[in-house]
C-alpha cells in the first residue's frame, strides 16, 4: 500500500497495514535542524547544511532521502513566508550558537544584542524593532511583545485583523503548485493555508509585521477572553469571513491534491488543566470553529486537523461538536490523557495524531528501552481499527539523544511488521 492511501485509510478509522508515520510535515510534528543533522549522520546520508524551514523553533527540512530512512507517509505544504514573515528563498549559511551551519531565507536578517542574545526582524528589516530573540543559551526565537497602549474607549477590531486578508493570483499559483507536486510524491498530504488559527497564542504577537496594531500582548490577550469578549467576537468574526473566502479559493486551485487541512494550533491546556472553560470555548470558539469545519467537509474531501496541547480530556466532545476530524499533539503526559480513556471515548470520532512518546520526559531523558516500550504501549492502544498517525508528543527538540530517536524509530517498525 502506498503511503497516501495508508493515511487515507487511517483518517478514515479504517485498519491500514500499518501505522501512517509523520516527521516534519507542518509546525508541530517537527523536528529540530539539530536532530535533522543527527539523523542524516546516522543513517550515512549525504552531507548538506539542514535548511530552517520553520526558523521560529528552528525546525529542519527533512528531505526526500531522509523521509525515506525514517519511513515517513506524511508531506506538507508549508506557506511562500516564515512566521517572521520572510520569504523561504534564496537560502544562505548561518552559524547557530550551538555550532552548527544550517541554511536560512536570504532575508533571515539578524543582530547580536548587548546581553549576546540574537535577534531577527519582521521581513528581515533591521529598521524596526526585532520581533523575537533567540537567548545565546538557546535553541529557538522567543516572540518579543510589541504592543502599543490599548485605546479602551474605541478598540478597532480592524489592528488585529492586519495580517488577514484575501489571497492573491499569485499566492494561489503558489499553492496549486505546492499541491502538485507534493501529491507527486505518494505520501499523503497535510497543507497550513494559514488565517484560519483564532487567537494562537504564537501568532498574536504578529512577528511578521513590522508595526503590530491591536491586542497583541499574551497576557492581554488572556484578559481580553474576559474582559473584552465583543471585541474578540468581531475580530473573530472578520477573520473567518476571510478565511472562508480564501479556502475557497484555494480549493478551486488544489482541489483534492491534499488530505488534511490545518486549521487551528490554538491551545487550550496547561500541565493539569485548561486556560479557560468548556463554556468559555463552546462561546467565544466553537461557532467560528464549526463554521469553518463545516464548509471544509460540505465542499471538500480534505480532514480537519486541530493542535492542541496540555490537559484537554474534558475539550474533546467538544472538539467533535466543533467538527475537527484530527486532534494533536495527544499529550499523553498531561492530567488525564490517558491513552486507552481516550481511545474509548473518543476514538470513534476523531484521528489521534501524536501522542507517540513522551517528549517532556521519556524521550529526552529514559533509556532507550523506555522509549521502546513506551511506543509499544501508545501504538497498541491508538492503532486498533486506524484512527492513528504516528508522531512524538509535538516537535523533536535540540538536545534530545539521537539514540533515543533511534529506538522510537525502531519500536515503530518493530510494531509495524508485527501486524503485517
Amino acid at each position: 500500500m502506498e503511503s497516501r492511501g495508508r493515511l487515507k485509510m487511517a483518517l478514515n478509522h479504517v485498519q491500514p497495514d500499518r501505522i501512517p508515520v509523520d516527521f516534519g510535515s507542518n509546525g508541530v510534528t517537527g523536528i529540530h535542524v539539530r536532530i535533522v543533522e543527527q539523523l542524516r549522520e546516522y543513517y550515512g546520508l549525504q552531507y548538506r547544511p539542514v535548511k530552517a524551514v520553520e526558523p521560529y523553533q528552528m525546525l529542519g527540512e527533512i528531505e526526500e532521502d531522509l523521509l525515506d530512512a525514517l519511513g515517513v507517509d506524511v508531506t506538507g505544504l508549508w506557506g511562500k513566508n516564515n512566521m517572521f514573515g520572510i520569504p523561504q528563498e534564496e537560502w544562505k549559511p548561518f552559524k547557530t550558537f550551538w555550532g552548527q551551519e544550517i541554511l536560512v531565507p536570504g532575508n533571515f536578517n539578524t543582530m547580536i544584542d548587548d546581553n549576546g542574545d540574537l535577534l531577527i526582524y519582521p521581513q528581515g528589516d533591521r529598521s524596526v524593532s526585532a520581533s523575537a530573540k533567540m537567548p545565546k543559551s538557546g535553541y529557538f526565537f522567543d516572540a518579543i511583545i510589541r504592543q502599543q497602549p490599548v485605546v479602551e474607549e474605541e478598540p478597532d477590531p480592524a489592528n488585529n485583523l492586519e495580517e488577514f486578508s484575501q489571497l492573491t493570483d499569485k499566492e494561489l499559483m503558489y499553492w496549486k503548485e505546492q499541491a502538485r507536486k507534493a501529491a507527486r510524491s505518494g505520501r499523503g498530504v497535510i497543507a497550513n493555508f494559514g488565517g484560519t488559527a483564532l487567537g494562537d497564542i504564537a501568532l498574536v504577537p504578529a512577528m511578521n509585521l513590522k508595526h503590530p496594531k491591536g491586542i497583541r500582548d499574551i497576557t492581554e490577550w488572556y484578559i481580553s477572553l474576559l474582559l473584552r469578549p465583543d471585541y474578540i467576537h468581531r475580530v473573530f468574526d472578520r477573520q473567518t469571513d476571510i478565511a472562508l473566502e480564501n479556502l475557497k479559493k484555494i480549493y478551486g486551485a488544489v482541489g483534492e491534491n491534499i488530505d488534511a487541512v490545518f486549521i487551528c494550533g490554538t491551545d487550550f491546556g496547561t500541565q493539569d488543566s485548561t486556560f479557560c472553560s468548556p463554556e468559555t470555548f463552546r462561546e467565544l470558539y466553537a461557532p467560528y470553529y464549526r463554521k469553518v469545519n463545516d464548509w471544509v467537509h460540505n465542499n471538500t474531501g480534505w480532514k480537519t486537523f486541530k493542535h492542541c496541547c496540555g490537559a484537554v480530556e474534558s475539550f474533546m466532545k467538544d472538539f467533535i461538536d466543533a467538527g475537527f476530524d484530527i486532534i494533536n499533539p495527544v499529550q499523553i503526559s498531561a492530567a488525564g490523557m490517558l491513552p486507552g480513556h481516550l481511545k474509548k471515548e473518543y476514538g470513534d470520532h476523531l484521528v489521534f495524531w501524536g501522542g507517540g512518546v513522551d517528549t517532556q520526559k521519556t524521550l529526552p531523558f529514559g533509556t532507550p528501552g523506555e522509549v521502546r516500550d513506551q511506543v509499544l504501549r501508545v501504538c497498541e492502544i491508538f492503532s486498533k481499527n486506524g484512527g492513528y498517525v504516528f508522531n512524538t508528543v509535538h516537535n523533536i527538540q535540540a538536545n534530545v539523544p539521537v539514540k533515543n530517536v533511534i529506538a522510537m524509530l525502531e519500536a515503530i517498525k518493530e510494531f509495524n511488521a508485527a501486524i503485517q
